[in-house]
């Protein structure tokens, strides 16, 4: 890895909502010359980590959330799947690694896991750590108890996203509240794993909204180790299926604002890259962006094929970060969890 351009500045968590948004609305250039700077003080600029991501169990899902076509409130045309069989799901990791993947994602379209899913989820997470992965999973709302047997099987992250700001939350779910899900960020960091956490941008809010997002995660008492920001990707049958286009520019500030705010964080390109320009993908990796799913599908929405994300690196010189880790610790240990310590 390059050495940092500069030595990083003291990571922030007390961040105005004023002062978020006077960098959303900064000019563009000075914006990405700002974002990539920071970046470049953390990261290696032309690296880049890949993640695949695997639904164990699709559909019928019982929450509200506005964008998800895995809602059963929707009629979408998704049909319902079962929970996948932990050696379907490892055979899926396998190839995953084969394919350049260091991070194995799954996800469960359950408000949260029941008592009699946690066995199976448990293997799966060892089996892919035994892989030679890291493991990440998104499975709802965890109580603490839930947390703890994750950590102890060896999970390395947990995503759950904050979706948007407290304000317009209310428009998009109804069915849980910000705070059900702050409380599971709580337990999953006091666990003792890393944190997956953004949310979703083109849902119809302002940018002050966006801001608020930001804020939200920036002023964690710790930073997510990866923050995905997601553009939304219209579907059909949902209640945002005819949403706007949101402006590019305004995606690219997004990612910006939020290299910024989270520094030494993995930023990752979600969900709606389908629909982005090889052009605006190598703007968001300029800005700060430095974590992609890989694969056809992400979850149940498209995603870019693996081969064209593979061009393109190639094309702009950049290289999947390598990350291999070893066999799971029997407890979670401080160096285990400590992202710093992977850089």
């Amino acid at each position: 890895m390059n050495a940092p351009a500069s030595a990083p500045a003291s990571l922030r968590h007390d961040w105005s909502r004023g002062e978020i948004e006077a960098l959303l609305a900064l000019p563009f250039n000075d914006l990405l010359f700002r974002a990539h700077s920071v970046h470049r003080a953390y990261f290696d600029p032309n690296e880049v980590q890949v993640s695949t991501l695997l639904s164990i169990k699709t559909g019928a899902c019982p929450e509200d959330c506005a964008y998800c076509p895995q809602s059963n409130r929707y009629d979408t045309g998704l049909e319902a799947e079962k929970l996948m069989e932990v050696e379907k799901v490892l055979a899926q990791a396998q190839a995953a690694k084969a394919s350049g993947a260091t991070r194995f994602c799954m996800g469960a379209a359950w408000r949260s896991p029941k008592a009699r899913d946690m066995p199976y989820v448990v293997a799966m997470v060892k089996g892919v750590r035994e892989l030679g992965l890291e493991s990440c999973m998104t499975l709802g709302m965890l109580t603490e108890a839930q947390a703890k047997e994750l950590a102890e099987a060896g999970l390395d992250y947990y995503n759950h996203n904050l979706d948007t700001s407290p304000e317009y939350y209310g428009e998009i779910i109804t069915t849980r509240t910000y705070k059900d899900r702050l409380d599971t960020l709580s337990h999953v960091r006091e666990a003792g794993m890393k944190v997956c956490s953004g949310g979703i941008v083109g849902m119809g809010e302002s940018q002050r909204d966006r801001a608020g997002l930001l804020q939200q995660l920036a002023n964690l008492p710790e930073h997510p180790e990866s923050v995905p920001i997601n553009m939304l990707v219209r579907v059909e049958g949902t209640p945002l299926a005819d949403e706007a286009d949101l402006d590019p520019f305004d995606f690219i500030r997004t990612i910006a604002v939020a290299r910024i705010l989270m520094p030494a964080s993995h930023v990752r390109l979600s969900a709606g890259r389908e629909s982005m320009s090889e052009e605006m993908h190598a703007l968001a990796y300029f800005a700060g962006a430095n974590s992609i799913f890989y694969g056809e599908k992400l979850l149940t929405t498209p995603n870019p094929q693996a081969n064209a994300d593979m061009a393109l690196f190639q094309r702009l010189g950049i290289r999947p970060e390598q990350r291999e880790v070893a066999s799971a610790p029997q407890v979670p240990t401080p160096q285990f969890y400590d992202a710093a310590a992977a850089h």
